[in-house]
């Protein structure tokens, strides 16, 4: 007998399996161009769903995923009707109120339905400030109905702090957990704790190379499956061939103590984590599936010395840079590509940059506030290999401010819109030689210094930090930035 997941809440009417299905591969059976047969499809997730296995979880971008789930759906709208949990990942650019209805009703129509149980948010780049907006117009959809619950998709703790404080009803972050990428056990399960947010772990198994399969063989030359070209750089990334066997011996020990799975151990790992919900186990459909072994998840549980012969072999590793979503966002790109070229033809930039009008080596970035024009100034201005930023407050659009009780978000925010600038002017964060920042509040100096680290901890530019009478608005802090260019090289 199968045993049957165990549930979790999620929100209001929104219950979902501990184990979801993941589509994604989806995408790799079709990357050819030969698009699945959605009703046998849709018969082979019916086995997922008869055992237990309810919950399903997509993207935009994987295949025929969502005509997929839709088919499924609408065979068990009155009964037994699983949960469909998907993603909205649009290009960065305006996020007006049309521009978000129009991909929400993208995925209602793709999925045959009239709510999207979890639609789940991801953004390429922070640098672009249209994220919130976005995030802000899909809570107004989600009033209206359109949507029963909202998540977000590879953010980091900083920024998932952000759109909490900025009022966005977040109850879902879907980001990498492995025994491999172990990130989110840290700064995120931190926010998690004390927060009304889960986290939905995928990768878990590193795209099957957790597992039987690969202990004891010798490091692949070749790949060709997407899922296994990006996990083979996260085992890079944390310490390589070696000492991922090291992870894959320790997990074949736990599992033979407890009659189970290499899979089992990495998935139960993850799966104990406090902040987790579920996890997302990939499904290749019409070719392979999982659901007797999955359900052997339940059937044991860690003690205390599994985990102390697991952290043996984790403190042998690297940790995977940076924080969640990262790999996405920042080098060493941790994608099937090593870029984004799967995802992006190329990253459109929040500003450009134009020519000074009153002097010809000068350029400046304009970002659209209004006190841009009232006050007449620039957001940064280049001059020679020298470039100036302006005092930048977290003003979100024309004028509205953002996090406004929260003086370390409203810092995080208003890095994302000095590197922004930066980048326009062709520069970056390792460019920067000093920071001066303005804070009203003497309590608000570890929140904001934290987030200020979070940039420029490895560059460490000059830096002086004031507490002063006050600032204009709703502002906890204000900060100007200078940068200055390597002089080009001798031609």
């Amino acid at each position: 007998m199968t045993l049957m997941p165990p549930r979790q809440p999620l929100a209001e009417g929104l219950e979902i399996s501990r184990i979801l299905t993941g589509l994604w591969q989806v995408a790799d059976i079709e990357k050819d161009g030969t698009i699945l047969d959605p009703d046998a499809a849709a018969d082979d997730l019916e086995k997922y769903l008869e055992a237990g296995f309810s919950t399903f979880d997509m993207a935009d971008h994987y295949g025929s995923a969502e005509i997929i789930s839709g088919r499924l759906l609408s065979r068990h709208r009155e009964n037994n009707p699983p949960q469909i949990c998907t993603k909205w990942c649009p290009e960065p650019g305006p996020m007006s109120a049309d521009v978000v209805r129009a991909g929400v009703q993208d995925r209602l129509d793709r999925l045959n339905t009239n709510r999207i149980d979890l639609l789940q948010f991801h953004w390429w780049s922070f640098e672009h400030p249209a994220w919130l907006d976005a995030l802000h117009e899909l809570a107004r959809l989600k009033e209206e109905g359109l949507i029963r619950a909202l998540g977000v998709t590879n953010f980091d703790a900083a920024h998932l702090r952000l759109a909490l404080t900025d009022g966005i009803p977040l109850v879902t972050n879907q980001v990498s957990f492995s025994m491999i990428d172990r990130r989110a056990a840290g700064p995120l399960a931190e926010l998690c704790a004390v927060s009304d947010v889960k986290l939905l772990a995928y990768g878990t198994l590193c795209g099957g190379f957790l597992s039987e399969r690969w202990l004891g063989k010798e490091e692949p030359s070749h790949l060709t499956d997407w899922s296994k070209m990006k996990y083979k750089r996260f085992i890079d990334a944390a310490g390589g061939w070696s000492a991922f066997q090291g992870i894959l011996l320790a997990a074949r020990d736990v599992a033979k103590k407890h009659g189970v799975s290499i899979a089992n151990v990495a998935t139960r790992w993850v799966l104990d984590q406090p902040s987790v919900a579920g996890v997302i186990v990939g499904a290749r459909i019409g070719e392979s599936e999982h659901i007797a072994d999955n359900a052997k998840l339940f059937s044991f549980s860690l003690d205390p010395d599994d985990h102390d012969r697991l952290a043996l072999a984790f403190a042998a590793t690297k940790d995977v840079p940076g924080d969640c979503g990262d790999e996405y966002r920042r080098p060493p790109f941790l994608t099937a590509s090593g870029d984004l070229s799967h995802h992006l033809a190329e990253m459109p930039l929040a500003h450009s940059a134009r020519n000074a009008p009153h002097r010809p080596d000068a350029a400046q970035v304009l970002t659209g506030s209004d006190w841009e024009e009232i006050a007449g100034y620039c957001r940064a201005q280049k001059i020679g290999n020298r470039i100036l930023v302006s005092g930048t407050t977290a003003v979100a659009g024309a004028a509205r401010a953002v996090a406004p009780e929260d003086a370390g978000a409203q810092t995080t925010y208003i890095l994302d819109k000095i590197l922004a600038a930066l980048t326009a002017l062709g520069a970056s964060a390792k460019d920067v030689v000093r920071t001066r920042i303005y804070i009203v509040d003497e309590a608000d100096v570890l929140d904001i210094s934290k987030a200020h680290g979070r940039v420029f901890a490895d560059i460490k530019p000059a830096n002086t930090l004031v507490v002063v009478a006050g600032l204009i608005g709703d502002h906890k802090v204000e900060i100007e930035a200078e940068a200055v260019l390597p002089e080009a090289a001798p031609t």
